[in-house]
């Protein structure tokens, strides 16, 4: 008999954030009609119905894929707990991960904190990512009065900023499973080097359905190696392999790091003179108005899609923690309402290593450049046009620095810097050293 429970009250500030709530519902109403309307829907503390639905039908067993959140693990072993003492069979599974995180030690027994380590020696060294099963063929359905409808549980969002996204995506397995044939047939022969250029379609855009399980990490695994099968020392095949490999890494520090989300990794980071009173600036950042046009076109993006492409995420991330010294936290918090990804282990874990206090993380000196970053890798400016059209008329030798370009040149585009297109909220170079400087503050 499958049920859904939307488990809020369990969730505290992690429940949904808004693109992913909007995401959810899709995906549910997809899932809803691929079992003819008869998905059973709850709302509420799981920890309270679950038992209350066992009692009602008379089960004698449940069965259900385990989470890795940090309150996800408390409220499931309380459940388990309780229903194992009345006599009830318990079992769960591993659906979303490619290798459990307590499996995956060092010799001493002790977690990895680097990645490399982690996925060449731990994972890839262990036992293999098993075979995906099949769909089950037959099932029973519960009847009961207390199912809720799918539109009263408040996971549309009232705005009308959500229709943007159904642009996008499409939230079912049959998306997902479009999605993945679209990569292996068209973008996976170009990923190693194709995936740092956000203007190319090289990326597989299955972070979202890999985050609510409409596909799981196994078929994607199992899918590029077989998309290959004769060269599996293929760099793009490895370097693709490896992205899988650093979700499963956020996992693994989120389950051995349970504070991760909240709490500098490196304790040293905790002394970081974080600047005061930085709402303009943080203001700025979200709605793309920096007067860099490769982060706002990244920032935009998000607004848009509920998705921002992972070189990005890095950019803007280090544009707001380092040239902006602004706690990356906040930043976090804004990628959690905004991404139709939003996973609590990759968006924390990721914010980490931007912000250089995670376990495996970028050293702080690292602070990517939005100017050279965008000549590198949108020589053209095509990402940048297609994010920020009010600069698609300037030539691509001024696109990324638009401020550099001779009057005539901006006016002849339809640029107005300070009116139509803002001028750059800080200098590169000397909020760099700022940062440095912040930095150095931490190894007193």
């Amino acid at each position: 008999m499958p049920i859904f429970i939307l488990d809020d009250e369990s969730a505290g500030e992690w429940k949904y954030g808004g693109a992913s709530r909007w995401f959810l519902y899709e995906a549910l109403n997809n899932l809803s009609k691929q079992l003819d309307h008869k998905l059973s829907i709850f709302q509420g503390d799981a920890k309270a119905i679950i038992p209350e639905l066992i009692k009602k039908v008379g089960a004698s067993s449940i069965y259900w894929n385990r989470c890795y959140e940090p309150w996800c693990i408390k409220r499931d072993a309380l459940i388990k707990g309780n229903l194992k003492s009345e006599g009830i069979t318990v079992k769960t599974f591993n659906a979303s991960l490619l290798w459990e995180p307590w499996e995956v030690l060092k010799k001493d027994g002790s977690p990895y904190k680097v990645f490399t380590p982690f996925y060449r020696k731990g994972c890839l060294m262990s036992q293999p990512p098993r075979y995906p099963l099949d769909t089950p063929v037959e099932m029973n359905f519960l009847s009961s009065d207390d199912c809720k409808d799918l539109n009263t549980l408040g996971l549309k969002p009232s705005s009308d900023w959500f229709k943007k996204l159904e642009n996008f995506w499409d939230a079912s397995t049959k998306g997902a499973l479009s999605k993945l044939s679209i990569f292996l047939d068209s973008a996976l022969s170009d990923y190693r080097e194709g995936r740092n250029f956000p203007g190319r379609k090289c990326v597989s855009f299955l972070s979202p359905y890999l985050r609510y399980g409409l596909v799981s990490p196994n078929i994607v695994w199992h899918a590029a190696l077989s998309a290959n099968p004769n060269n599996l020392e293929d760099k793009n095949l490895d370097t693709f392999l490896s992205e899988l490999g650093w979700r499963e890494f956020s996992y693994y520090l989120l389950f051995h790091f349970p504070d991760l989300p909240t709490t500098n990794l490196q304790k040293k980071f905790d002394r970081f003179p974080w600047r005061s009173n930085a709402e303009d600036f943080f203001e700025k950042w979200k709605w793309g108005l920096t007067g860099y046009p490769l982060i706002d076109a990244g920032m935009r993006e998000l607004y848009e899609t509920g998705y921002m492409h992972n070189r990005l995420r890095m950019v803007v991330g280090s544009f707001l923690v380092k040239n902006l010294l602004i706690d990356w936290r906040y930043g976090e918090q804004w990628f959690w309402d905004c991404l139709v990804d939003a996973d609590l282990a990759s968006n924390s874990a990721g914010w980490q290593w931007i912000a250089g206090c995670g376990a495996d993380a970028a050293p702080y000196f690292r602070i990517f450049n939005p100017i050279t970053q965008s000549e590198k890798f949108d020589s053209e400016g095509m990402y940048i046009k297609q994010h920020v059209p009010e600069l698609s008329g300037l030539p691509s030798k001024y696109i990324h620095a638009p401020w550099q370009a001779p009057e005539s040149i901006l006016k002849e585009s339809g640029v107005e810097l300070g009116n139509n297109y803002p001028y750059p909220i800080v200098d590169i170079k000397a909020s760099r050293q700022k940062a440095l400087e912040a930095f150095a503050q931490t190894k007193m």
